[in-house]
């Protein structure tokens, strides 16, 4: 649901109805609905929506690789 927040927020953040969003997106109003009230959504929807509202780049931290904050813990990590 987080991501489903966030999302709406960066929506009306630029003055997008649902509507709009969806025609921009091209993901059914439907979908968009649903995933604002259950954060439910495909892997491939949301890319599109992120797409339109110009938050692609947030997928290339996605699974990045944890920073580490000791030595021992860059040590520990190569067993």
């Amino acid at each position: 649901m987080d991501i489903a927040k966030r999302m709406r927020e960066r929506r009306k953040e630029r003055g997008l109805s649902q509507v709009k969003l969806s025609q921009h997106s091209d993901v059914s109003l439907g979908t968009l609905k649903r995933f604002e009230r259950t954060g439910e959504i495909s892997l491939s929807s949301l890319i599109k929506i992120a797409f339109a509202l110009g938050c692609e780049d947030d997928f290339d931290h996605l699974f990045a690789r944890k920073g580490y904050s000791s030595i021992q813990e860059v040590i520990d990590g190569q067993v």
